[in-house]
């Protein structure tokens, strides 16, 4: 299968076309975040409060990056578990949020979210983090410095690997591809 080549950021006709397995390479700008960072995000919201990034058709990336080492832009960048942040990614998506790249399963209301924001949930090997950053060329803390490595940083990506997990139509590579081999 080929690999799909994307360009941040992301919009619903882009997300239209993507499918549960598709193989991607994302090009552009995505942030990174994980829960405290979610939940600065969401109490800033619930203040009325100017978001210090632009959400609308951004794609989260769900790691607290290692330093870098010299000559290198971050250092080991691995996905982390994507449930810590479900609490979260419904507000988020309804205010523009396009994609998200982590590791697991979603609970329902996060595919349901998805699907009426016309959303996509992208996943990352997890333990490649070293190979992962490789595809980060740039990255810059841009909010919530206190947090250490859950600040939210800016990445410029070429060629960032992942996979189509579950598309906007709720389609669920974890949930279709266990059920291929199931034996009935």
């Amino acid at each position: 299968m080929a690999d799909k080549v994307i360009h941040l950021p992301l919009t619903d006709e882009m997300i239209k076309n993507l499918h549960a397995g598709d193989r991607v390479l994302l090009n552009g700008v995505i942030y990174t975040g994980r829960d405290e960072a979610h939940l600065y995000l969401c109490r800033m919201l619930d203040r009325g409060e100017k978001l210090p990034i632009e959400i609308k058709g951004a794609v989260i990336y769900y790691v607290g990056p290692c330093p870098a080492k010299p000559g290198q832009a971050i250092g080991s960048a691995g996905p982390t578990t994507s449930g810590r942040m479900d609490a979260y990614a419904p507000r988020l998506m309804d205010i523009g949020l396009k994609g998200m790249i982590g590791k697991g399963l979603r609970k329902p209301e996060v595919v349901e979210s998805m699907k009426k924001n016309t959303c996509v949930y992208f996943a990352s090997i997890g333990g490649a983090g070293a190979l992962l950053s490789e595809s980060i060329k740039e990255a810059e803390v841009v909010a919530f410095p206190e947090l250490g490595a859950e600040a939210i940083y800016r990445l410029r990506v070429e060629n960032f690997p992942c996979t189509v997990v579950i598309d906007c139509y709720g389609h669920d590579l974890y949930k279709e591809g266990r059920a291929k081999y199931e034996i009935k």
